[in-house]
């Protein structure tokens, strides 16, 4: 099998220019075939409060009415995506930005109201993305860069997770290609110590991530994501990486963040 390279970049790169533009460079020189999938970091607040429309958060996740789910197609699939394949464009590599709904690539299901009603947000199942669309674009010599804004096949759009529909992505593809998942943030990986990045832990298997929870190494928001990086892995995809954005040039290497295997 051929390896893609799947690449989630979060908002706080978006956010700073000088960071963003190294980190297209980096992700351009990684060789073979790649996807990246990126969220939309803080410009759609900062529009949504401009236009008064306060940002509502619950557990840490956004709440997107008709209005917010506006405001973060514009930003998320029009500015922000534009942009970064614009610059990857300049940088000589041949990016493609993309929606769920271009291709019907990704099509998700408007999340169920429980005790919260999360608006027009997108969950994603085993059937959710379309490998062949995707390898189509890749046999074409496209490197497919995708914002987190989804649909639902009867013409809503729907605002999904991107560390979600990266780890979906890796998933999915990893029928037909050995796949790596890399989610690229501000620290190092993850830190014994979280304020201080000599603490990395370099790899963890799937059987240390009940102790280092247990430890409190592992704790807040790293839980979860740790926890869809060992499912992904459990369902077919070789590695996942997690690590910081400014040196994503070391992923070949033995240098980069902090690997988790099975």
């Amino acid at each position: 099998m051929k390896q893609l390279t799947i690449i989630k970049i979060g908002g706080n790169v978006i956010d700073n220019s000088e960071k963003l533009h190294q980190f297209l460079l980096d992700f351009r020189a990684i060789p073979g075939d790649k996807i990246l999938i990126h969220g939309g970091g803080k410009i759609a607040t900062e529009l949504g409060i401009s236009l008064g429309i306060e940002p509502r958060m619950v557990e840490g996740r956004r709440v997107t009415d008709i209005d917010t789910l506006r405001i973060v197609t514009m930003v998320y699939a029009g500015l922000i995506n534009k942009n970064m394949v614009a610059q990857l464009q300049a940088k000589g590599c041949n990016a493609i930005g993309l929606t769920g709904a271009d291709g019907n690539i990704i099509r998700a299901v408007k999340r169920p109201v429980k005790t919260i009603d999360y608006g027009f947000v997108g969950d994603l199942d085993a059937d959710s993305v379309s490998v062949t669309a995707l390898d189509n674009l890749i046999k074409g010599n496209f490197v497919p860069v995708l914002c987190a804004i989804t649909h639902d096949g009867n013409t809503q759009l729907l605002n999904t997770n991107a560390d979600t529909i990266a780890s979906a992505v890796a998933v999915a593809m990893s029928a037909i290609y050995e796949t790596r998942l890399v989610y690229c943030f501000e620290k190092k990986g993850v830190l014994r110590d979280v304020d201080d990045e000599t603490t990395l832990v370099t790899t963890i298997k799937s059987s240390d991530f009940e102790t280092l929870k247990e430890e409190g190494v592992v704790s807040g928001g790293m839980i979860p994501k740790l926890h869809n990086a060992f499912e992904a892995i459990r369902q077919g995809v070789k590695t996942v990486y997690i690590g910081k954005a400014d040196e994503l040039s070391e992923i070949n290497t033995t240098g980069f963040g902090t690997r988790l295997t099975d």
